[in-house]
């Protein structure tokens, strides 16, 4: 439909959509002048950095990609899609394939190959069994985590009525009514497998696509903000940033983007 009107919400991650590093300085406690339990909230926020370094390096390569070896760091899962070949991984050795810096044209394909098997755990939704501790940040934060999916949800649906509403895999969802398009998209200056990670564990998974989350930390966030532009622009494309910090505002401002800032009493805002 030539029509068709695309709304593309562009997120940060850290102190908006999930909280982490505030819980483990203390920054989040101290805001409540003594109404909520610093040394509570750091444990929480500990328990979730082991989580996330865990199954980085369980399950996304994390320590052979990023630790390892230097330079491995994409700001997206498709930018080495072209050296994928399709080989069928069902037995092919990561261990032992002999993957260095990927400099060349068959390292890179090593690490394409990695990428791949990365979004398809990302599509599996693994991750139920860290519902305790979900639930128990949720609380603490006095919802955070579950306005956050909420303002997500939202997005998507467009003020649309939801019963006519079909919603596609990824954190897309296309209206009957309107035949609009809606889009949520991860702009985060955290390292790419880390940043997945966290998508898994705070439940955002099914809200945001893989493909859909950018790592701004080798490039900056005005370089993935251009890349978004151009992935997504046509006459009927809309673009919207929300974050809380400096760094997006200003690559929204570059962009001639209207920016939400979420502006907190133990961070800062633009």
């Amino acid at each position: 439909m030539n029509n068709q009107i695309t709304n593309v919400y562009i997120w940060d991650m850290d102190e908006t959509l999930i909280l982490l590093k505030s819980l483990l300085n203390g920054s989040y406690a101290e805001a409540f002048a003594g109404l909520k339990d610093a040394q509570k909230g750091v444990e929480i926020g500990k328990m979730w950095e082991k989580h996330i370094l865990q199954i980085s390096d369980d399950f996304f390569f994390y320590e052979q990609v990023c630790l390892e070896i230097e330079n491995c760091n994409k700001p997206f899962l498709e930018a080495l899609s072209k050296y994928d070949d399709g080989q069928d991984l069902s037995d092919y050795d990561f261990n032992q394939d002999g993957f260095s810096p990927p400099h060349d044209d068959l390292n890179k394909r090593k690490l394409a190959y990695r990428h791949r098997i990365i979004a398809n755990k990302y599509k599996q939704e693994m991750m139920d069994v860290w519902d305790a501790l979900y639930k128990m940040t949720d609380e603490y934060t006095d919802g955070w985590l579950s306005s956050a999916r909420a303002l997500l949800e939202q997005c998507l649906a467009g003020n649309e009525d939801p019963t006519i509403c079909n919603t596609i895999a990824g954190g897309v969802v296309r209206s009957n009514a309107t035949g609009s398009r809606h889009i949520n998209v991860l702009v985060t200056s955290g390292s790419l497998i880390p940043s997945l990670v966290k998508c898994l564990l705070f439940r955002l998974d099914n809200l945001i696509s893989h493909e859909n989350v950018y790592s701004s930390w080798d490039v900056g966030k005005l370089q993935c903000f251009q890349w978004i532009k151009e992935r997504f622009d046509n006459r009927n494309t809309r673009f919207c940033a929300i974050g809380d910090g400096w760094e997006e505002c200003e690559a929204a401002q570059a962009m001639n983007w209207p920016f939400i800032k979420l502006k907190c009493s133990w961070g800062k805002s633009c």
